[in-house]
């Protein structure tokens, strides 16, 4: 199977392949960004991506909520992984030397409170993936400049750890999804959906939506607003939802679906806080 991410071996959105597939060989396509990874699925060069969707500290990647309803791509499971954040650098390295800091924007977020208090004059600098601008520290033998990432990514590239669990909160977690080519047969005990729509400018137009989901026996379990591009003032939902039975979510957006406009089902699948192995039928 391969599976395209924004990154390289050791970064999180390997870690959290790895959580999906434990047992299953599995062929990393790295990517340099987000769009690439959507791109390599949408080429047949990647089976399917994985995709960082929301964090706890930085909140929702609103770039790949876009990316993954912009394509005919369907969201087949989820995953979440404890993101706890390491400052490193060279072997020879110590925190006063640091002047600079590189790694993903995401990751930078999740660490401001601690980079703003660093010590010393310091420069942010955003990079592609957390565990590219760590290696790159390796392989160019940058002095005075450190990274942030995972443990692993130190271990695997020969990196000195200075500092540990710096991020903002300390119980702080990523919540990435796989994505693939709509129709793919996946595992029947599906109890989640992820769905994008529009509405009108009528007074309690969102109030009446809500309102028939929860009639419904629909728990709204999330709820982000985003620009529609290319209007004034308009925006689109992108919502998730569980149910006890699929069919209940079937009325309920069989009755909701006259009072949307442009509604797109993004994927319906298996609720997956305890992080099992996926539930995706190859």
């Amino acid at each position: 199977m391969n599976i395209a991410i924004p990154g390289i071996e050791s970064c999180f959105h390997d870690l959290a392949v790895r959580a999906l597939f434990p047992d299953v060989k599995v062929s990393l396509i790295p990517c340099s960004s987000f769009d690439g990874v959507t791109q390599a699925v949408a080429d047949q060069k990647a089976d399917f991506g994985v995709l960082a969707i929301e964090n706890s500290i930085a909140g929702s990647i609103l770039t790949n909520y876009n990316l993954i309803e912009g394509g005919a791509f369907e969201i087949y499971d989820e995953v979440f992984l404890n993101i706890q954040m390491y400052l490193m650098a060279l072997p020879s390295a110590s925190i006063s030397d640091i002047t600079q800091v590189h790694s993903h924007p995401v990751a930078l977020l999740q660490c401001r409170n601690y980079l703003r208090e660093f010590q010393g004059p310091l420069t942010v600098i955003e990079g592609r993936d957390t565990a590219t601008e760590a290696k790159r520290i390796v392989t160019e033998n940058l002095q005075g400049v450190a990274a942030i990432a995972g443990e692993e990514v130190a271990h695997r590239y020969g990196l000195k750890i200075l500092d540990r669990h710096i991020q903002d909160i300390k119980n702080n977690q990523t919540r990435f999804v796989l994505i693939g080519p709509s129709g793919i047969i996946t595992h029947k005990n599906l109890n989640k959906a992820s769905i994008k729509f529009q509405l009108g400018h009528e007074i309690g137009s969102l109030s009446k939506a809500l309102t028939i989901l929860s009639d419904h026996g629909i728990n709204l379990t999330k709820i982000q607003s985003l620009p529609v591009l290319g209007t004034y003032w308009r925006y689109a939902f992108f919502v998730d939802v569980t149910f006890d039975d699929l069919q209940d979510f079937e009325k309920a957006m069989t009755v909701l679906t006259p009072y949307l406009k442009n509604y797109k089902r993004l994927g319906v699948y298996a609720t997956n806080r305890e992080n099992a192995p996926s539930r995706l039928l190859i």
